[in-house]
């Protein structure tokens, strides 16, 4: 296939927006960190219930 020829296909599809792409981005990797940080927050108080709750 040369280099100057597209691939066309079934349907024709529009490329979505790259800014559209990256504000989508940007909150998945916000969102990403407020659920690793309530996961370790339950682990930590979770796990000191579970002491005290041994040693009591």
């Amino acid at each position: 296939m040369s280099r100057t020829r597209r691939r066309t296909g079934a349907t024709r599809r529009h490329a979505p927006s790259r800014r559209l792409r990256c504000d989508w981005g940007r909150f998945d990797r916000w969102l990403d960190r407020v659920v690793t940080l309530a996961v370790i927050t339950a682990l930590l108080v979770g796990g000191a219930a579970l002491i005290l709750n041994l040693t009591l």
